[in-house]
């Protein structure tokens, strides 16, 4: 095909998807998946296998003849259950009937909350470094992501004074996930009422994401964003069962909100989705009914692994910020000489290791690499001796 025609072809893409750059974390992930002995400390994906009881659900209802669409909102019985969760964990109600969606992992939530909120030139303050769709979903939906950066001095918890400095009067929504992707911080109960005060102060939508809600460590608890005073109405909550209870394949998240919001996604995802699996929906309701113990379980083996990269890391020279939630190391690299792209392309050419630059995360990330200990403890020590060998050989010049 000749260039100027593949030009031609370009220019009848919509200019929405055209302004988005290709994810960060696919693009390394897709390299190595080419390469031999490869450790990965790349995508966020746990290494368990999801517990027994929910794959037995789910063999059930298929054995049971369970493959029929459900309602648009979800098997009444998963909505229920997802409401005695938020009941009984963060004192905070929600009706099963009107103010829980039932979406296709997190991802469609997400997107389902920035198309039924956002009108074209929408303004949404993203705390940076954060996970990479959030830009992306916003500039599909139209609207405009404005970066706030999140300082390590202050852990990467978002301060209300530099949400401030970015405010407009074209700002609609906050769109706020912790504990964090890619950096492991969380924000404790007095971080969050100054957040919401600033929310309700500009008349702000808080989109809060909490996939790592059940992932805290050292004694640390999530805050439930949409449990603080005056918050549940203006906050569309996301959360699924991707990390907490290894069902990253099965595509299974819901959101929280009030009816208006709930009922406008549902609107989107009735035309679009349709109804998440009814399959997925059956291991869902045996996770929350039945897997708490194998959850804290998997939780403990994170706690594990944390502590060992952590102090490996800090030990070889690369400073680390503790991280306290999710699954997620974000170390600076700058003492290497390296930009977060050239130190993992050089590592993962060298050492066979994979970790994610810093920078797909947010400009703020650069100067850091996003490592995941989601996997094995051999792996680990494995990785972290592959690059401190890196460290000692391969200095820039």
């Amino acid at each position: 095909m000749e260039t100027n025609e593949k030009e031609n072809w370009n220019r009848r893409l919509s200019a929405g998807v055209q302004a988005i750059p290709p994810s960060g974390i696919r693009k390394f992930f897709d390299i190595a998946a080419q390469m031999e002995d490869v450790i990965s400390l790349g995508v966020g994906e746990p290494d368990f296998v999801t517990p027994w009881p929910i794959r037995e659900a789910c063999v059930y209802g298929l054995e049971q003849g369970y493959t029929s669409y459900t309602a648009n909102r979800g098997l009444i019985e998963l909505r229920q259950e997802i409401a005695n969760l938020y009941h009984n964990q963060y004192q905070v109600d929600y009706d099963p009937a009107a103010e829980i969606l039932t979406t296709v992992g997190v991802s469609e939530a997400m997107d389902l909350a920035m198309r039924a909120l956002l009108k074209p030139g929408d303004e949404v303050l993203i705390p940076e470094p954060c996970y990479v769709s959030y830009a992306a979903c916003t500039t599909l939906a139209g609207g405009v992501p404005v970066p706030v950066p999140a300082k390590l001095e202050n852990e990467f918890r978002i301060q209300p004074e530099e949400l401030e400095e970015k405010l407009t009067p074209k700002t609609k929504i906050l769109l706020i996930g912790y504990p964090n992707n890619p950096t492991g911080a969380i924000m404790t109960r007095d971080d969050l009422l100054g957040i919401a005060d600033f929310a309700e102060k500009h008349d702000l939508i808080v989109i809060s994401d909490e996939i790592y809600g059940a992932l805290t460590y050292g004694g640390e608890k999530h805050v439930c964003f949409s449990s603080l005073p005056g918050m549940k109405d203006r906050t569309i909550l996301l959360n699924g069962f991707s990390k907490a209870y290894a069902m990253t394949g099965w595509r299974i998240g819901y959101a929280l909100g009030n009816p208006t919001f709930i009922a406008a996604m549902n609107k989107i995802h009735q035309y679009t989705m349709l109804c998440a699996p009814v399959t997925a929906q059956l291991g869902a309701i045996e996770a929350l009914r039945h897997c708490e113990k194998p959850m804290k379980k998997m939780v403990r083996e994170y706690d594990r692994r944390r502590r060992l990269i952590y102090d490996g890391l800090t030990k070889m020279g690369l400073p680390c910020f503790e991280p306290k939630g999710a699954f997620y190391i974000f170390p600076d690299i700058t003492p290497t000489g390296y930009t977060s792209d050239e130190f993992a392309n050089a590592l993962l050419k060298t050492e066979h290791v994979a970790v994610i630059p810093g920078n797909a995360f947010g400009a703020c990330g650069e100067g850091h690499v996003r490592c995941s200990y989601a996997t094995s403890i051999d792996k680990i020590s494995e990785a972290l001796t592959r690059i401190e060998h890196f460290l000692t050989h391969h200095k820039k010049k």
